[in-house]
């Protein structure tokens, strides 16, 4: 057998090496020349007028929600993503909303989550789940018909476009979009994230965010005595990341779509050799639409086979292949379990994928003997 294949890694090559290096040996660790280049470069290889990385994409919901100024309220989210989407919402003091699923996508309802809109409503904040864009033409009209603020959680997305063409970030829907890029994720900086936008103001304000809300901006200065003068004017954070991250960064960005191809055709090779088994569902076929997938989701139908999810995780390790659930839904956490509710009643989509569902290995760095691996493994739990 193989070595283990884990259900996501890094494609880390010679030249990141090389760039982090560089990095290393230059003047600058931090906040420095590398930081600029990787934003200006994303910012343009997504469309968007301006870039501001950061820390993570936790750090990035927080100071674009943080940035809104949106006050006391609610914000509507996704029950089928990680935690940090809504607890960002309650470091900004927004108490959050779950809204169901589209039980053919596994994104965020836009029925749903107009449905759960209340007079304390400030915001939305839909997820790209597996990379496949949540329906942002839906939300947008939401928004703009009820007034509310709108930011992407795009941590899933780098790399994909919208079904109405250009890519996740250009700002076209949505006043912010926050990516991640964790080792798991398409492209990784290590830890880190970053926030586009085309809005100045939001811009200079994310800016200051991220470094504790100091500037040093002449023109936003009250009365500078001398060159080392600065001012704090605002609550910020220290969320900045640093310069050898960002030179990994760029060197990723520039191999993305290369990438995001590999991971295309690994899907395809599992839909080709899985698609006729009657207990296992593939996900949504994204069509034309070229789509950036971070994760394979599958949905097992455990009862039929007579086996548990933990029995199914268990079988496929020990052909040496890995998987995770992707997500426990955020209402099922024990902070979050006052959202929750009557979990049926109010999540019914989210209920029933959550009951079947299993993310398979996917990552460019899989050989097609890996990927031939996963399928034996799969096929043999019947």
């Amino acid at each position: 057998m193989s070595a283990f294949i884990p259900y996501g890694r890094q494609l880390i090559e010679a030249d990141d090496e090389a760039a982090v290096l560089a990095a290393l040996r230059s003047d600058y660790l931090t906040q420095g020349p590398s930081t600029v280049a990787f934003e200006t470069d994303l910012a343009a290889y997504v469309g968007s007028r301006f870039c501001v990385a950061v820390s993570s994409a936790t750090a990035g919901l927080h100071i674009a929600m943080a940035a809104l100024d949106l006050g006391s309220g609610e914000g509507i989210t996704s029950p089928n993503t990680f935690v940090a989407t809504a607890n960002a919402m309650i470091y900004n003091g927004l108490d959050p909303v779950l809204a169901d699923i589209d039980p053919d996508t596994f994104n965020l309802s836009p029925v749903a989550a107009e449905a759960a809109v209340t007079d304390r409503t400030r915001l939305i904040a839909p997820v790209h789940f597996a990379g496949l864009p949540a329906d942002m033409e839906a939300f947008a009209s939401l928004a703009g018909h009820r007034g509310l603020a709108l930011i992407e959680d795009a941590a899933h997305a780098i790399g994909s476009d919208y079904p109405s063409g250009g890519r996740v970030g250009n700002s076209r829907f949505s006043a912010m979009t926050v990516f991640s890029f964790h080792p798991v994720k398409s492209m990784t900086t290590g830890e880190g994230g970053a926030i586009t936008t085309n809005d100045p103001a939001l811009y200079e304000r994310l800016m200051m965010l991220r470094s504790h809300g100091i500037t040093r901006d002449p023109a936003r200065l009250t009365d500078p005595p001398g060159t080392w003068w600065y001012e704090q004017q605002l609550l910020g954070f220290n969320y900045r990341m640093t310069d050898f991250q960002a030179a990994l960064g760029a060197s990723q960005l520039r191999k993305l779509d290369r990438f995001a191809a590999r991971r295309r055709a690994i899907i395809a090779r599992y839909r080709a050799a899985l698609s006729d088994l009657s207990w296992l569902a593939l996900p949504h076929e994204a069509g034309n639409q070229r789509v950036c997938y971070h994760l394979f989701v599958v949905r097992f139908d455990f009862e039929a086979m007579g086996r548990t999810r933990a029995e199914v995780m268990a079988a496929l390790a020990a052909e040496g292949v890995g998987s995770q659930v992707h997500y426990i839904p955020v209402y099922r956490q024990p902070w979050h379990a006052t959202l929750a509710g009557d979990r049926q009643t109010r999540f019914p989509s989210n209920e029933a994928y959550y009951a079947r569902c299993l993310s398979l290995p996917l990552y460019p760095a899989m050989t097609d003997e890996d990927v031939d691996q996963v399928i034996t493994a799969v096929r043999g739990l019947a």
